[in-house]
């Protein structure tokens, strides 16, 4: 029985940051110390606040340290866990008060979050089975299997209002009942966990923290419809989800979890992995099945929808990582409890990854109906550099950007699509004033026309003009006309495209348009980018009342375009300047400017 416990975040994040050089040193320090039998080491998933990773949290004080380097350890195994003496200096910023070292909880990055879909990420050993029952895993499976009917399981599900996390928000009980009333010798449980929004981690580390709750909920949604063998998709650029994903389902096996005769209830179930290669397209559920049919991942016509023929033309569900996430807790808890969180039409919680221009980067929880504001300003930390919220762009590129007229809007699924963006699986991206929303939108139709599949022609051919309007406006060549032909071009692809891929990529064009028109505007009237992020329109000056002719930015230009004598004021000739910014970025007068 260990004294204390080190938990040291093993997710994506932390690992980039180095995290498994400071385990190795701290079990290394652990054991001069002579303490390997008094303090115990654990590596686990993602705590959330991935902006100050690596993060090691000791309990029982709770003491959380922030950006740890591996030359901090000695002092943090010497004076706390060998003398019980807290760094100070290491600690988290807001945790500590003058007379006292706050809990995590009452921080202003974790006070607001209710932690449903997160709650044993960072809490436990994702690669140990044992950590998980410990915390009530695969309690409600056992309720399941031996006390309710497949039907009882999807009416607890419609009576918790749950709707899938993955993008439409389609209710996850309805989805099931469908399934579960067509007849078939075999049925199918998928997982999608592709996640392939720009800037989206949530899923990722739902796997990386938690493996084992997905297996428990997709054997759930296996006895509730029928289904014996259940399918997880996910991206091979995620090796450590991969990894985890692999162990847990080889110690559910071996526990007698997963395969035949679970519980003794004379079901059977078990789920295999399929890693997708990353195309975007496959995020769609019709093609998501197709790959893992072994074919090209494109999209199939519907109806039929994969309740009725699905992989392999058969009864499939298809949900997303952070939706079979709530089923075990929903089981377990009832569906009032989970009712008694959101709004009235969206239930419980919804797992965000923030990024972009915020203090707070990160992955944060929190109950539907909590306002953007709220989630920038107070989770977030706000926007770095006293610089103002412009914008925040949530689904990806299927979703919109929200203004900062909007900025205290209830987030959820109605809210999101009556202004013009959408849910989506959570990404949840803030932009500043120095964002050239006109530049936004054309990001993410490259994005879109790089990872359509080309199957139909509305999205493959008319997403490609909507990128060349878009490169023209960004070069100061567009016209108003062309205004015209983007919001003709943006109504033909949703009505007319084979898939959600297709039919939301105009959302960012279209949401940029309603609210930054006069950003288009000024691209195609004045020439001129107002954030001074298109370099086609970029023109960079020199104040000659600040220049002390240093000729610092002369030496440094890599084009020679920047021409004056020592201590005399300089200039920058148009014709030579390749709008690189470095002079601008050496200047120590703030001499130099864009315009």
């Amino acid at each position: 029985m260990y004294r204390s416990h080190v938990l040291v975040c093993g997710g994506t994040g932390c690992t980039s940051s180095g995290s498994q050089r400071i385990i190795e040193r701290l079990e290394k320090e652990i054991k001069a110390q002579g303490l390997e039998e008094e303090v115990g080491v654990v590596k686990t998933g993602c705590f959330g606040l991935c902006a100050l990773g690596p993060i090691m949290i000791v309990y029982p004080e709770g003491s959380f340290y922030s950006m740890v380097q591996e030359d901090d350890i000695p002092e943090i195994v010497s004076e706390h866990l060998l003398k019980g003496r807290v760094v100070t200096r290491l600690l988290y910023d807001e945790t500590t008060k003058s007379d006292k070292i706050l809990p995590l909880n009452e921080t202003n990055f974790y006070k607001k979050q209710k932690r449903v879909a997160l709650r044993n990420c960072g809490v436990i050993n994702p690669e140990n089975i044992d950590e998980y029952i410990g915390t009530g895993g695969y309690e409600a499976l056992g309720i399941v299997l031996t006390q309710k009917k497949p039907e009882d399981v999807i009416q607890i599900l419609l009576d918790s209002g749950l709707r899938g996390r993955g993008g439409a928000g389609f209710p996850t009980g309805l989805k099931w009942k469908f399934a579960a009333a067509n007849d078939a010798d075999q049925k199918y449980v998928c997982c999608n966990a592709d996640e392939g929004d720009p800037g989206a981690f949530m899923d990722r580390s739902v796997l990386e923290g938690d493996p084992h709750v997905v297996l428990e909920a997709m054997t759930i949604a296996g006895y509730a419809i029928g289904a014996s063998q259940g399918y997880i998709y996910v991206r091979a650029e995620y090796p450590i989800a991969v990894k985890r994903l692999e162990i847990a389902i080889g110690q559910a096996r071996e526990y007698g979890l997963l395969g035949k005769d679970i519980f003794g209830s004379g079901f059977d179930f078990d789920i295999e992995l399929r890693l997708g290669a990353g195309a975007f397209v496959c995020g769609e559920e019709t093609a998501l099945m197709t790959s893992i049919e072994g074919n090209r991942g494109e999209p199939r016509p519907r109806p039929p929808f994969p309740a009725l023929k699905g992989l392999f033309q058969k009864p499939t569900i298809l949900n997303n990582v952070e939706t079979y996430a709530n089923i075990p807790q929903i089981i377990v808890n009832g569906p009032e409890w989970f009712a008694s969180m959101g709004t009235e039409k969206s239930k419980g919680t919804k797992v965000f990854a923030l990024g972009g221009k915020i203090n707070n980067t990160g992955l944060v929880e929190i109950p539907m109906g909590t306002t953007l504001r709220e989630i920038v300003e107070e989770i977030g930390g706000g926007v770095p550099n006293g610089k103002k919220f412009k914008a925040a762009q949530t689904g990806g590129p299927s979703g919109g950007c929200i203004p900062a007229e909007h900025f205290d809007v209830p987030i959820d699924y109605d809210n999101l699509i009556a202004i013009g963006s959408m849910m989506g699986s959570g990404g949840l991206i803030v932009m500043d004033e120095d964002n050239c929303m006109v530049d936004i939108a054309k990001f993410f139709l490259e994005f879109t026309v790089d990872e359509s599949c080309g199957k139909c022609t509305p999205c493959r051919i008319g997403t490609r003009r909507m990128l060349e309007i878009l490169d023209k406006i960004t070069k100061g060549q567009g016209t108003m006309e062309d205004l015209d032909k983007l919001e003709e071009l943006c109504n033909h692809l949703k009505t007319n495209s084979l898939c959600a891929l297709g039919q939301t990529a105009p959302n960012p064009v279209i949401s940029t348009l309603k609210y930054f028109r006069d950003e288009y505007i000024a691209h195609i009237v004045d020439k001129r980018c107002p954030a001074g992020v298109c370099k086609a329109l970029l023109q960079y000056k020199i104040d000659a009342d600040k220049c002390k002719g240093c000729t610092l930015c002369a030496r440094t230009c890599p084009a020679d375009a920047i021409i004056g004598s020592v201590k005399e004021p300089h200039m920058i000739n148009p014709e030579k300047c390749v709008k690189c910014g470095a002079c601008m970025e050496k200047c120590r007068f703030g001499a130099i400017y864009k315009e």
